[in-house]
């Protein structure tokens, strides 16, 4: 099934400068689990790419729980990102010498060749978004006066879902 064109672009547009994520899984327990990731690419479908160590309990666990969160934020914008979705072990080498970078490189000193440099592809089921359009100065001051009425603050902000 692919993802409504629209709906894409809307979340490139709320997540495409946010590199970071909360990656988190069901671990081995069924218990929730979470890792800092780095977002690699969002592909034409919406589906968001990450490079994994197979040796890990993330690798392992989203074989037998496919079902994610991902959650990015920006605190410096006031921007936070939370996507729901399916994740995909990838094993491509030919992919994952195209998606090979530096910064992966860190992480996998081998290169692309690395038995244990794998992919995970998160098909997006969902996500919801908080944005503020107001300045940082205008926030802080917002809050501060709240805190002083006791109301709650005046933000211009904007809350959403995308579904794909």
């Amino acid at each position: 099934m692919t993802a409504d064109r629209t709906h894409v672009a809307a979340l490139e547009d709320r997540i495409g400068s946010l590199r970071f994520a909360m990656f988190t899984f069901r671990d081995e327990h069924d218990h929730l689990a979470s890792q800092p990731m780095t977002k690699q690419d969002v592909d034409a479908d919406g589906g968001i790419w990450f490079f994994v160590h197979s040796a890990t309990s993330l690798w392992d666990s989203i074989a037998h729980q496919p079902e994610v969160n991902i959650s990015f934020s920006d605190i410096d914008d006031s921007t936070y990102v939370s996507v729901s979705g399916t994740a995909e072990r990838i094993v491509d080498r030919d992919k994952i010498r195209s998606m090979w970078n530096p910064m992966v490189q860190a992480w996998f000193p081998a290169g692309p060749e690395d038995q244990h440099a794998v992919l995970v592809r998160v098909v997006p089921h969902a996500a919801e978004y908080w944005d503020s359009n107001d300045s940082k100065m205008v926030r802080l001051f917002a809050v501060a006066k709240a805190a002083v009425t006791g109301k709650q603050p005046d933000l211009d902000s904007e809350h959403g879902t995308i579904k794909l």
